[in-house]
């Protein structure tokens, strides 16, 4: 292994996790330093964090007078960061044994890759017991077939502690978007896509999430339109800066708006058969806003025409994922061969 990693922990009021944090990082056989972001945290983060720095040289420690926020936080990290490659972790998250070591080794000998990614388990109180192992396989993607894929379906294989980044990559894409405080990770891969592959290690558990009242997922997206609403800035953000570096923008835009107003359309049936009206209401004006390129307040319900295209997508959708489930059941021999991808072009009027 010869890069080195710098590890990022931006902390506010989670002082009670932070030593168990470091240290998983600290343990790591790998070059790595640490670097420790109190956010003006009100708890004892100042004396845990001050602490850790005085017992270990490669532990820094920063303290904000005020609170500037995650984003701020965030991109004040990376600016620091010093190492050939660079991990953003949660303090309340853990890294799992020997995870920067197989990380390492997969980006030095891919040079090509710009975002590696691994294994995450939640725990709550103590993190489950694993074995470290080097037995692991790699999928490596090119950075365009993996906008492809989460851009299709909406999709987000990544979870943030077990995401490894090149450095040069990070400086060059930027930062953390302040107009995207909660689905930023999401517009983060996509744009580190653009310049570079993206691997995945398969077979080794390479972090540990901590579930608890605090996190931020739990305060934020608690509910489906929270979520939705989120994705949809952040895929829009994406395609507004980002479009001249991806293959097929303009379809593979159209595709995540499809799939987008599809959820909507699925979400808004679940609420009524809840006899949630209201919600289900939203849902649709959500569908056909997105289906649309609309603002939610533009859309009129009464015309009909506002949901009938992102209506008959979805049951079309669901009726290709039930023909799919079938064929799939047939046996290998039959030698049947129907085309239901998703990605077929579609009409979207």
């Amino acid at each position: 292994m010869t890069g080195s990693l710098s590890v990022i922990i931006p902390c506010y009021n989670y002082g009670r996790y932070l030593r168990a944090c470091v240290e998983s990082v600290l343990t790591q056989e790998v070059d790595v330093d640490v670097c420790i972001i109190d956010d003006a945290s009100a708890d004892d983060t100042e004396i845990v964090g001050s602490s850790l720095a005085a017992e270990d040289p490669r532990v820094t420690f920063q303290r904000h007078i005020e609170n500037r926020g995650h984003i701020a936080t965030y991109n004040e990290g990376l600016e620091r960061a010093q190492g050939t490659y660079s991990l953003l972790l949660s303090a309340d998250d853990l890294l799992a044994p020997g995870a920067l070591r197989r990380a390492c080794d997969v980006l030095d000998a891919r040079p090509d890759v710009v975002l590696l990614y691994g294994r995450v388990l939640e725990f709550r109180d103590i993190p489950p017991r694993v074995l470290g192992s080097d037995a692991v396989s790699i999928n490596v993607q090119t950075g365009q077939d993996f906008i492809a894929k989460c851009c299709k379906d909406v999709w987000n294989p990544i979870s943030t502690p077990a995401a490894v980044v090149r450095t040069s990559a990070q400086q060059d894409v930027g930062g953390y978007r302040p107009t995207l405080p909660h689905a930023g990770d999401r517009e983060m891969w996509l744009r580190l896509a653009t310049r570079g592959n993206v691997a995945e290690l398969q077979g080794s558990v390479q972090a540990f999430y901590r579930l608890h009242e605090q996190n931020m997922h739990r305060q934020w997206f608690y509910d489906f339109l929270v979520n939705e609403r989120e994705l949809r800035n952040a895929y829009e953000t994406f395609f507004r800066h980002s479009c001249a570096l991806i293959n097929e923008s303009d379809k593979l835009q159209r595709l995540c708006a499809q799939r987008l107003a599809e959820r909507g359309i699925w979400w808004a049936y679940q609420n009524m058969r809840r006899m949630k009206v209201l919600s289900a209401v939203e849902c649709l004006k959500f569908a056909a806003s997105v289906w649309h390129d609309k603002q939610e307040d533009e859309v009129n319900l009464l015309n009909v025409q506002e949901l009938l295209a992102p209506f008959n997508y979805a049951l079309g959708e669901r009726e290709r994922r039930r023909l799919a489930k079938r064929l799939a059941a047939l046996p290998s021999s039959s030698g049947m061969r129907i085309d239901v991808s998703p990605d077929r072009e579609r009409s979207i009027s």
